[in-house]
């Protein structure tokens, strides 16, 4: 077994001095990061395009590599960075004219929930689990969806809720967890209930099974009519 060597495990083969030029090349990699979150305009990561995030990425990348590899030559990381930012201007440039190009390249914002319930064909759209898209709508301070007169996923995957005033709060499904909402395949007393899966409510009488015609599901939960606190 070879002995240990602290020079090879700390630096490998290179100088001390080496250290200096890493500090260098961390300076220009923040500096070419930085500069293209200030040329596009952009806040915070939230507010980030799937295109841009796709940048950002071969942006830390290359910046990434040349921090701390001495074989990775400086000029053609700032070469990549020229590039990355022209292509981002061109494509933001070409969004601006062409409405197609430019869901194709950000989406679009998705009508989720409608007037008190699940928009049904957009529901399958989302790339979200139940347990995640219901906390989303807890964290927003809703109770059930009868309180929700439109829902949007925004093209960032933000959540906007729009609630009715409380003078007009309908009867919706139940968005809390399962352990405080009931389900059933047959109801257990008559009183109005709401389709599990699209949010849709009718009145069904006590020890019936019954199928949702908007959705065609056979699971339901009783509707809740709670204003929002």
């Amino acid at each position: 077994m070879a002995d240990f060597d602290l020079h090879k495990f700390l630096i490998n083969d290179q100088p001390y001095t080496f250290l200096f030029e890493v500090v260098v090349r961390v300076l220009i990699a923040y500096i070419v990061v930085f500069t293209f979150l200030k040329i596009s305009g952009r806040r915070g990561v939230q507010q980030l395009s799937l295109f841009e995030v796709v940048v950002i990425l071969t942006l830390g990348s290359a910046s990434g590599d040349v921090t701390f590899y001495d074989d990775v030559p400086v000029l053609p990381v700032i070469l990549v960075f020229a590039i990355l930012l022209l292509l981002y201007r061109l494509t933001t440039w070409a969004m601006t004219k062409s409405s197609w190009f430019s869901t194709l390249i950000e989406g679009e914002v998705v009508t989720l929930i409608a007037e008190g319930k699940y928009v049904s064909e957009n529901l399958d759209r989302l790339n979200i689990s139940e347990d995640e898209f219901l906390m989303e709508l807890r964290l927003k301070g809703a109770e059930h969806l009868g309180q929700i007169r439109l829902g949007l996923v925004e093209v960032d995957g933000q959540l906007s809720l729009y609630f009715y005033p409380d003078e007009e709060v309908r009867a919706g499904l139940s968005v809390l967890p399962e352990a405080h909402r009931q389900c059933f395949t047959k109801i257990p007393a008559t009183g109005l209930y709401a389709c599990n899966r699209c949010g849709t409510t009718r009145e069904i009488l006590g020890y019936e099974e019954r199928r949702c015609h908007e959705c065609g599901r056979d699971t339901w939960s009783l509707a809740l009519n709670k204003k929002r606190v």
